[in-house]
């Protein structure tokens, strides 16, 4: 293999046998459950970076449940993500992502920057209770539990929620561990059909784990909680700052 080979041939890591394909991907019947619940403004200021702004101490933690999407198959994820502002527009800081396929894994962090590390959430309907768990080995971290399709929430409220554009903090080291890449990326959910949403009564627990703090930012009020059924595209998104150029 030549050298102009291997420029021709490099996308993602390893190089004769990437860990996912190409995007865009896209999903079809994606399911949300997201509860937004209040939280500690020290917590949040203790995590969320600059130049990114906090709007009010809220929290949304979410499970996703993917089924089929392009490339990465059939997963499930959970996280949380924090309402901010950059510049004047409004969104969330993706902060914690929790997931249990490697090809996602590889993919949304080398991509984009998402904060992904590997553990075993579910989304599943018990009876009347739409439940979300997320593992950690054998240690639980987190139980939600919402009514399930209790009321109906508008299509174009849900959509515009689902649109809204998210931020990343994408970090690559460099082979002496200083970082090589230190960005802000902001990226949107595109060409979306919200096939349903819903909202209804809801909770949250969290637990203390050493290596997935989701317990560092405590429930002290559930606010809201919405149940959403979509098919999207996950758009490549754009770098809107970089934390290294003024040492370059």
């Amino acid at each position: 293999m030549t050298e102009d080979d291997v420029r021709a041939r490099a996308f993602a890591m390893p190089l004769t046998n990437p860990a996912y394909p190409p995007g865009p991907y896209r999903f079809v019947n994606r399911e949300f459950l997201v509860i937004t619940y209040r939280t500690d403004i020290e917590a949040l200021r203790a995590v969320v970076p600059a130049p990114l702004e906090l709007v009010e101490p809220l929290v949304k933690f979410e499970f996703i449940r993917m089924p089929d999407s392009t490339g990465f198959g059939d997963y499930t994820e959970s996280g949380q993500v924090i309402p901010v502002t950059f510049r004047g527009e409004s969104g969330g800081y993706v902060h914690a992502m929790y997931l249990d396929d490697e090809s996602p894994i590889a993919g949304g962090r080398e991509i984009w920057g998402f904060p992904k590390k590997l553990a075993q959430p579910r989304l599943r309907v018990e009876k009347d209770t739409l439940v979300g768990t997320l593992d950690v080995g054998s240690l639980r971290i987190a139980n939600a539990t919402m009514g399930y399709k209790h009321r109906p929430v508008d299509a174009a409220r849900a959509k515009a929620a689902v649109e809204a554009p998210a931020f990343l903090m994408k970090i690559i080291p460099h082979v002496d561990c200083t970082p090589r890449i230190c960005e802000l990326v902001r990226y949107r959910a595109e060409e979306v059909t919200v096939k349903g949403a819903w909202e209804g009564p809801a909770r949250l627990e969290l637990f203390h784990h050493a290596l997935a703090p989701v317990a560092d930012l405590p429930v002290r009020e559930v606010v809201s909680a919405v149940h959403v059924l979509t098919d999207l595209t996950l758009g490549l998104g754009a770098v809107v700052h970089d934390y290294l150029a003024s040492a370059r």
